[in-house]
């Protein structure tokens, strides 16, 4: 039987007078590689918020199964850096373990070990001690990607990690995540505009637009109209081999990001 790492009942959030998700009610499954998706606006940023304990619901509750500091990794979409700050990639992969929130802390050799491990599972061992403000966008990801996972979590967050990488570094990127899984037992939610990409790398998709339209394995969804309606266009995806395609017939109004 599945274990629930997350679940989530009759979930409400304001955000200020806007209301950002609508009765939200979703299970989160021990082993899975989740996909998130929607139209800008649409709340995927605020849930992830939401199930890593970061925004308190308006309504109902959210229930994990363990400390959330414990149990869940979160990397957020954009990391701004100043290129000039003297810390290097060690230095913020230390910050992600939990213990570091004490003054004057040094790590024993056990936790030096578990860092230079999560660097290591990111491809990054040769640039530990570089500065991080000088790395590329894609090496600053796989840098917080290793913070998260530092504390070994069981579910890890990714809101929007392949946004402005190539092609190439998106490949890369999917092919990490995948070697992540198997080496730290993960769980992977992951928020994405990538609608060409993602249902062909993920075991199950949850489309959200304030509510769930949707939470099921993308070959489901397939031939339905439930994008149609989370997304407020004509839209159809149909997975050929192992990238699926997208068609938008006709959008009738824009929605605001």
């Amino acid at each position: 039987m599945m274990t629930t790492l997350v679940r989530l009942e009759n979930v409400w959030v304001w955000r200020g007078s806007n209301l950002a998700l609508k009765d939200i009610s979703l299970d989160i499954a021990e082993g899975k590689f989740i996909g998130l998706m929607g139209p800008n606006g649409g709340g995927k940023t605020t849930l992830l918020k939401t199930i890593a304990g970061l925004i308190k619901p308006d309504r109902g509750k959210v229930i994990v199964n363990g400390p959330i500091s414990r149990i869940i990794g979160y990397v957020p979409q954009e990391e701004r850096v100043d290129p000039d700050f003297p810390v290097t990639l060690y230095d913020v992969v230390e910050m992600g373990m939990q213990t570091g929130l004490r003054f004057f802390y040094h790590p024993t050799s056990k936790e030096r070990e578990q860092i230079h491990q999560a660097i290591e599972s990111v491809g990054m061992s040769e640039f530990a001690y570089r500065r991080i403000g000088e790395l590329s966008g894609g090496q600053k990801q796989r840098v917080f990607i290793a913070r998260a996972l530092v504390s070994k979590p069981r579910l890890l967050l990714l809101d929007e990690p392949t946004t402005g990488v190539d092609t190439k570094a998106r490949d890369d990127f999917y092919r990490l995540l995948a070697s992540l899984m198997s080496d730290y037992s993960l769980t992977i939610v992951l928020a994405s505009h990538d609608l060409e990409v993602v249902p062909s790398q993920v075991d199950e998709i949850i489309c959200i637009n304030q509510a769930v339209f949707v939470h099921a394995p993308p070959e489901k969804i397939e031939g339905t109209d439930i994008l149609t309606k989370a997304y407020g266009c004509e839209f159809e995806f149909m997975l050929h081999g192992r990238y699926p395609h997208r068609v938008i017939h006709r959008h009738d109004e824009d929605i605001d990001g």
